[in-house]
């Protein structure tokens, strides 16, 4: 995509200079931080930050005047605040886990309906669950003007399959503001991050009965590392792959502009500065062109059966 806007209009956000884009980014940051949400958001961050850098630096031995008799032995102040560290920050963990545990098994009990027992309505209900980055197997071959709003009418009146639309119909996505529908997603993506998730609660589940189950005395060395890690592995790598869905998905339908956006395009218009039409805000490389040009080469060569 070059510089012109798509047919409807629509034009990606433009970017900003380093120095704009981080006031701009601490301003919505501080907003978000005095809404009730924001603020217990950042709170707990700052626990999981603070806690686990104390711990780190207790593991490295950074501080020798706690090895008293010696740094390992089990009632040296170092190995004592290492267990106090390691109990915030298993309480920490178990917020997160738990608490989003029942919604992480809905997902989970929506999947085994469409996986063991093909109900296409629960995949449909999961699309309305992850509508950021999540889009249908049908989903592709709707009016780009189908949204939450015209739904139910159209499905009424049979103009569009239900195997297109999310259940309910206003967790749907919205029209694409490019007039660009996202391909649909594989499905084993979304396997993938429930799947991830599930394991993460399952992980801080056998760490809280270490933790709090056993002393110090008598619990294994190895596990509150090795069940630390893997639920923070498997928590990291599903969100890792719904973040990255999510910017496919943007990049194709486009991103909603501010009134900051509409001026800052017209003005640098009249300027004669130029803003590429994606979603870096960045030309295409020969490379990726060159790609796309094969593409396309090879489905027009591909004979039709």
């Amino acid at each position: 995509m070059g510089t012109e806007p798509f047919d409807n209009g629509y034009h990606f956000p433009p970017s900003y200079p380093k120095r704009e884009a981080f006031k701009h980014g601490l301003v919505s940051f501080l907003r978000y931080s005095i809404t009730p949400m924001g603020f217990c958001v950042v709170l707990y961050g700052l626990n999981v930050v603070a806690w686990g850098g104390m711990l780190f630096l207790l593991l490295c031995n950074a501080s020798p005047a706690m090895c008293y008799p010696s740094c390992n032995d089990i009632n040296s102040p170092r190995r004592v605040w290492i267990e106090y560290d390691s109990q915030v920050l298993t309480a920490l963990f178990s917020l997160t886990a738990f608490g989003l545990a029942p919604w992480r098994f809905r997902d989970l009990y929506y999947l085994m309906k469409y996986r063991l027992l093909s109900r296409q309505d629960a995949l449909r209900q999961l699309a309305g669950i992850h509508r950021d980055w999540f889009r249908l197997p049908a989903s592709s071959s709707l009016p780009v003007d189908v949204g939450p709003e015209n739904a139910d009418s159209l499905l009424a009146q049979g103009q569009i399959p239900k195997a297109a639309v999310a259940i309910p119909t206003k967790k749907m996505p919205d029209p694409p503001l490019t007039a660009v529908r996202a391909p649909p997603t594989k499905v084993w993506k979304l396997d993938f991050v429930i799947w991830m998730m599930v394991w993460n609660t399952l992980f801080q589940c056998v760490l809280s009965g270490v933790m709090w189950g056993m002393s110090r005395y008598t619990r294994p060395s190895w596990s509150t590392g090795l069940f630390v890690a893997l639920g923070c592995i498997v928590a990291a790598i599903g969100g890792l792959a719904m973040f990255l869905e999510g910017k496919k998905v943007k990049g194709i339908e486009g991103v909603p502009l501010s009134d900051r956006d509409r001026e800052r395009l017209a003005r640098d218009k009249e300027l004669g500065i130029t803003h590429y039409n994606n979603i870096k805000d960045r030309p295409l490389t020969e490379e990726k062109k060159g790609k796309k040009k094969d593409k396309k080469t090879k489905k027009q060569d591909k004979p039709v059966s």
